[in-house]
C-alpha cells in the first residue's frame, strides 16, 4: 500500500550519546540501494531502527525491532526512539541527540522527507562515523516505511533530510543534507542475530536462533557461551548453519539447541573460503533461559 503522510509534529524526549568517536571515512552514496533491500511489510507492533555498532576495527549499521503502538506515524515514531532512547543491544549506540521537533512525511514518489531541528546534530564526530549517522536516520526511515506498508519495497525509495526546514545543512558538521539519499549497502553489517533480543527470557527445551546475513554463501559459524554464575563464560555448543538465498545474496539463517536453566552468550560470524571465521562480520548476544 502506497500512502502519504501529513508532515506530522513529534516530541522526542531524553536520549545519550556517544560521542567523539572515529570511524574509516566512506562515501554516503558509492554502493547503489539495489544491493540493500528493504524489509517486507509486516502485520506486528515491532518496528525497525537500526544502530551504529564495532566488529572489530570495523563500524557498521545494526538492527533491533523495537515495540511500539499502532497509533502514529511509524517513520516518525522509529526515528524518534533512534534518536531518544538506547538500543537493547550494549554493544550499539547512537550519536543522535533527542531533538526538540521531528517530522516526516512520504510523497507519492517513495520520497520520505524528514525534517528535524538542529539540536538533534549535537554530537562531535569525524566524517566516518557522521556519514554512519546519516546512513542510520536512512536506513530507519525506510525500514519503517517499508514494513508498516507505506511504501512499496519492490522501488526504489530515497530520503530527503530537512534541518529547521532548510537545506544545505552540515550534519555534523561533515555530510551536507538536503539532496535525496539512498541507502549504502557498504555499512550495513555482514551479518547479525534477529531473534533471540538482548537480554530476553526464554522458556528451557529447544531454543531458536534466526539471523541475517549479506551473503548467503559464505557459511554462518555459531557458538553459545554459558555463564558459571562467577561471570565466566565457557564454550557449551558450537556448530555451522548456512544462510538461505542466492549466493552472494541477503539471506536468512536459523538453528536450534536445546538448553537448561542459565545465562547465555550466542556469537555468529560469517565464514570464509578457507574456513576460517571473519572476525570483523560477528555479532554476539545475551540471553537467558528459565
Amino acid at each position: 500500500m502506497l500512502a502519504v503522510l501529513l508532515l506530522t509534529g513529534c516530541i522526542a524526549n531524553g536520549g545519550d550519546s556517544q560521542t567523539g568517536t572515529s570511524s574509516p571515512s566512506v562515501s554516503v552514496n558509492d554502493a547503489p540501494a539495489s544491493q540493500a533491500p528493504l524489509e517486507t511489510t509486516q502485520a506486528s507492533t515491532k518496528i525497525p531502527v537500526y544502530w551504529i555498532g564495532r566488529s572489530k576495527e570495523q563500524v557498521y549499521l545494526y538492527r533491533e525491532f523495537r515495540d511500539i503502538s499502532s497509533d502514529g506515524n511509524p517513520v516518525t515514531t522509529a526515528l524518534r526512539i533512534m534518536m531518544s532512547e538506547k538500543p537493547l543491544d550494549h554493544d550499539f549506540f547512537t550519536p543522535w541527540q533527542a531533538p526538540e521537533s521531528l517530522a516526516t512525511s512520504i510523497s507519492g514518489k517513495n520520497v520520505i522527507t524528514v525534517d528535524i531541528s538542529r539540536d538533534a546534530f549535537n554530537s562531535n564526530l569525524d566524517a566516518g562515523m557522521a556519514q554512519r549517522a546519516v546512513q542510520q536516520l536512512v536506513y530507519t526511515a525506510t525500514a519503517a516505511a517499508s514494513s508498516s506498508g507505506l511504501i512499496n519495497s519492490g522501488q526504489q525509495i530515497q530520503v530527503v533530510i530537512l534541518v529547521d526546514g532548510h537545506t544545505d545543512y552540515m550534519a555534523f558538521g561533515e555530510v551536507k543534507l538536503g539532496q535525496p539519499m539512498e541507502r549504502n549497502a557498504s555499512l550495513v553489517a555482514p551479518l547479525w542475530i534477529i531473534d533471540p533480543q538482548e537480554e530476553t527470557t526464554l522458556p528451557t527445551g529447544v531454543v531458536k536462533f534466526n539471523g541475517r546475513s549479506t551473503d548467503s554463501s559464505k557459511p554462518v559459524s555459531w557458538q553459545i557461551l554459558q555463564e558459571n554464575g562467577k561471570g565466566e563464560k565457557s564454550s557449551l555448543l558450537t556448530g555451522r548453519t548456512q544462510a538461505t538465498g542466492e549466493p552472494g545474496q541477503y539471506g536468512a539463517f536459523t538453528f536450534s539447541a536445546t538448553l537448561k536453566a542459565g545465562k547465555y552468550e550466542l556469537r555468529v560470524s560469517q565464514v570464509d573460503e578457507a574456513g576460517a571465521t571473519i572476525e570483523t562480520s560477528t555479532d554476539t548476544r545475551l540471553f537467558n533461559v528459565g
